[in-house]
């Protein structure tokens, strides 16, 4: 009779363990707003490759890139993940922002002067406080990676003051605190794809852009006119590695440990490209870029003052739309950075 019992908990167990296992795609869908070789591509690529390494292929990720998931709106692949449309992705805080307005925290300008600030905001409470407002919107978040600083570019003149700005036509992305800093130094932003904007910026009818110099340098803006590039800093664009929660649960507590730590390898790969040739004695992109005709100016601490002066109405209004407390507390992780 026990031998029975144990022969009939055994198959109970065997079955019990297989519903788990059918459940698993055949592929799970990832999406990006960009390929490799930018680093944002090269991260997901990382990810799915850590992914389906260590679990010996149970879990197979499939990149899609152009959010094209999402027919090529970056601002809808938040909702569309936490629907169930998408099953992961790698995603820009700006792209997530008008879902989460908190994320905004990145966008507010002038507050990272440098890569340390942007860490300490990422690696801190702020990154904590973002990443519990993802959970709560049936998204899990499971590590940072980086797009990058974003820099000015245009193909008029040099930027160095507010005033160089004045009637420029900048394209910028869809998130409305980008029309708010471009106006408020005098320009005339306009928001679109960026299909669209290659062909604005190769005819003239659009004059400038900003983008990490990643991206500048991947898509050549030089032939596009970009032959003026500002190092400013004025925001950043961290990327986050999420799930669907549902995915996420239907994953074991060992497949879910090892998805999440490829996300923190891949996250920690994806930065360091993100910043190759741009930090520290390594200022080989930019030389890269000079290389090409360009232009590029590099803003003294009292130039650069006068833009954070000129923006500092927008900033102040979209405290309270972030929320003071999560402002201060970026504040105050940046001061003591």
């Amino acid at each position: 009779m026990k031998k029975i019992m144990s022969l009939t908990l055994a198959a109970t167990l065997a079955l019990g363990a297989w519903p788990a296992a059918a459940e698993y795609k055949d592929e799970y869908r990832v999406s990006t707003v960009v390929p490799a070789p930018f680093p944002w591509g090269l991260a997901a690529e990382r990810w799915a490759e850590l992914v389906g390494e260590r679990t010996e292929g149970r879990i197979n990720m499939q990149i899609y890139p152009g959010v094209q998931l999402v027919q090529g709106d970056q601002t809808r692949e938040f909702t569309a993940m936490r629907r169930g449309v998408i099953d992961m992705a790698v995603g820009s805080t700006i792209n997530w922002s008008p879902q989460i307005v908190e994320m905004n925290i990145f966008s507010m300008p002038f507050l990272m002067p440098d890569y340390a600030a942007l860490d300490a905001l990422t690696g801190g409470p702020v990154g904590e406080r973002i990443f519990e407002l993802i959970e709560e919107n049936g998204v899990v978040p499971l590590a940072w990676a980086e797009n990058g600083f974003r820099e000015v570019t245009n193909s008029q003149r040099p930027i160095r003051t507010p005033e160089d700005m004045q009637g420029l036509k900048m394209r910028v992305v869809g998130s409305p605190i980008f029309n708010d800093i471009f106006s408020a130094l005098g320009a005339n932003p306009t928001q679109m794809s960026w299909a669209d904007a290659q062909p604005a910026l190769t005819t003239g009818a659009v004059d400038g852009q900003e983008n990490p110099l990643t991206i500048y340098t991947v898509l050549r803006m030089h032939e596009l006119g970009q032959t003026n590039v500002t190092l400013w800093h004025y925001i950043a664009d961290p990327l986050i590695f999420a799930v669907n929660q549902q995915i996420w649960d239907s994953f074991t507590e060992e497949d879910q440990e090892i998805v999440r730590q490829a996300a923190l390898d891949a996250g920690a790969h994806g930065i360091e490209v993100a910043r190759a040739g741009l930090v520290g004695e390594d200022t080989s992109l930019i030389e890269e870029i000079e290389g090409y005709g360009v232009t590029v100016v590099s803003l003294s601490d009292e130039e650069r003052q006068a833009f954070v002066d000129a923006t500092r109405p927008v900033y102040d209004a979209w405290r309270d739309r972030i929320g003071a407390d999560l402002v201060e507390m970026a504040e105050e992780s940046v001061a003591n950075r």
